[in-house]
């Protein structure tokens, strides 16, 4: 077994030279979380340094504090550049160590773009070896799933990053292997891979990305953060998002030719099964194939949800019953969210693009009615189970393989707690995400990004009503395939009224949520939210 482990010598130069560094070297990281908040000090909690071919890298955990707020703690893997490298690479990307060593300093770089350590922490897991640091240490171990993955006949796998970096860091390992690492440390279960490794080894669910391994820190107090997972790697033609922009595309090309000769659609509830149109004539060419594809995917869906909830001897995912206590504490997150958004929207109505002000400002009076709707629907028992959940569903969270669908990321939502993203819920919370997702993606090629072809004002107007037509028939049959899979699982209430009416609460708390993102981040988009509450409302 290879010895990772280097020696302690270089503790107090790190010590030295970083920490007054790192403050600016994290706000230009694209993955650092941190940026609209003040830092106070940026601080070494802990030193892992980890052999790579003959380079001596460094895994680094760094506290942060911020001048109010609690703590985070983020991960930084460094390695000297090469010498005749160092004064290109002292970049955004780099730290520079001062350090008695010939030349006086040495320019340390992003580890994660260096091949050597991107294979050296494969070898990590491969071996499941334990790597010391300062105060705690690097723990690699592999699932049963590893060997299949990465079979000992396996010839060499080339890694390469991820270039899309977010919140955190890929890798990919040939055509078999992607790597998480994880930038954000949290003290806890990890989601992603407590429910990966579930889904992987328990429920043998086939339709995700299957967890070969991970890499914890672990303090020398007991404390565990998860600092990465390594899965099996999908081929896919992209996102399901940008799979159904794809076929959005083809749909409003021939929808165009029909409002243009003045031809509307009938609306109805686009949320539920009961009473719908059959699909028109000349949309079955354009929109067919996707509505088999939202069925698939309501298919895969329940299928995830049955599997999350099949181990009733695991604490962790075994399925319980609603409480008055959990629907207390539910009702009092979501008037907290309605308090919050519908704040913001009183504030910025009136900034709001012209065609949406009338509406916010309707809705805006319709606070109390909106409040009341989710206090009388958690007032009432709800006959039904609570499971685990993947928590934060959209269209982006799957992969389109060109004939399936493959689900992936199951951190929940962000900038939840990891212990409240482990909460059981109503597995109607992601149907809710999904339908709301639908919504999003109906409306997304009229509202064209900077540097796309703008949709002209008066073919917007003209193609929402079919926008909304679309919606409705893909959230038929995505809710038909769902509820026929899913059958009378437990975590379905008891008649389908019931199913409809939660199902309806979390649609309201998801669009309530979208509201605000809008109003803070995406004024222009604000119209597709205010549409999903007032269709919630019936106005």
């Amino acid at each position: 077994m290879a010895d990772f482990a280097v020696g302690k010598e270089m503790y107090p130069e790190l010590r030295r030279s970083l920490p007054p560094q790192l403050p600016a070297f994290l706000t230009r990281q694209r993955w650092f979380g941190g940026k609209a908040r003040h830092i106070r000090s940026a601080e070494l909690a802990d030193v892992i340094p980890i052999r790579a071919g003959d380079v001596e890298a460094f895994l680094l955990v760094v506290t942060v504090k911020y001048a109010e707020g609690a703590d985070e703690s983020y991960s930084v893997a460094v390695l000297p550049a090469e010498r005749s490298k160092q004064s290109q690479e002292a970049d955004s990307a780099s730290l520079r160590l001062e350090t008695r060593r010939a030349g006086g300093f040495v320019v340390l770089t992003d580890a994660l773009k260096n091949e050597t350590f991107l294979k050296t922490l494969l070898e990590l897991i491969q071996q499941q070896a334990i790597v010391p640091g300062e105060k705690g240490e690097l723990r690699a171990m592999q699932t049963t799933a590893f060997a299949r993955l990465y079979p000992a006949s396996s010839s060499n796998l080339h890694p390469k990053p991820v270039g899309a970096e977010q919140s955190n860091s890929s890798a990919i390992y040939g055509d078999r292997l992607i790597l998480k690492f994880f930038r954000r440390l949290e003290e806890g279960i990890n989601p992603d891979l407590e429910v990966g490794y579930f889904l992987t080894e328990k429920a043998h669910f086939p339709h995700i990305a299957q967890v070969a391994g991970s890499l914890q820190y672990h303090t020398r107090d007991g404390k565990q953060m998860a600092q990465g997972i390594l899965q099996a790697f999908v081929p896919n033609q992209g996102d399901a998002w940008s799979y159904t922009l794809g076929s959005l595309a083809a749909f409003y090309e021939v929808a165009a030719k029909h409002a243009s000769q003045g031809a509307t659609p009938a609306f109805g509830d686009s949320n539920s099964t009961q009473g719908k149109e059959a699909l028109p004539e000349f949309a079955r060419s354009s929109a067919g194939p996707y509505l088999k594809s939202a069925g698939l995917l309501g298919q895969r869906t329940a299928e995830m949800h049955l599997a999350l909830a099949s181990d009733p001897k695991d604490r962790a995912f075994a399925p319980e019953p609603f409480t008055m206590e959990f629907q207390r504490a539910l009702e009092k997150s979501m008037l907290e969210l309605m308090a919050r958004v519908f704040g913001l929207l009183r504030e910025k109505s009136s900034s709001l693009p012209a065609e949406w002000r009338s509406k916010a400002e309707e809705l805006a009076g319709r606070e109390q009615e909106i409040a009341g709707r989710f206090q009388s629907a958690l007032s009432r028992s709800i006959h039904a189970t609570r499971t685990r959940i993947h928590g934060d569903y959209h269209l982006g969270q799957v992969l389109y393989t060109g004939s399936d669908f493959v689900i992936i990321d199951f951190e929940g939502e962000p900038a939840r707690p990891l212990a409240e993203r482990r909460i059981k819920r109503s597995p109607l919370q992601d149907v809710a995400g999904m339908l709301r997702s639908f919504h999003y993606a109906a409306f997304a090629p009229l509202l064209a990004s900077v540097g796309e072809k703008p949709t002209p004002a008066e073919d917007v107007e003209r193609l929402s009503a079919w926008a909304e037509r679309w919606n409705a028939w893909v959230a038929d049959r995505f809710l038909a395939d769902y509820f026929a899979t899913s059958g009378a699982a437990t975590y379905l209430p008891e008649s389908r009224e019931e199913a409809q009416s939660l199902l309806d609460l979390h649609l309201l708390e998801k669009a309530v949520y979208e509201l605000g993102y809008e109003l803070n981040n995406r004024p222009s988009w604000v119209g597709i939210p205010l549409q999903g509450i007032a269709k919630l409302l019936s106005l």
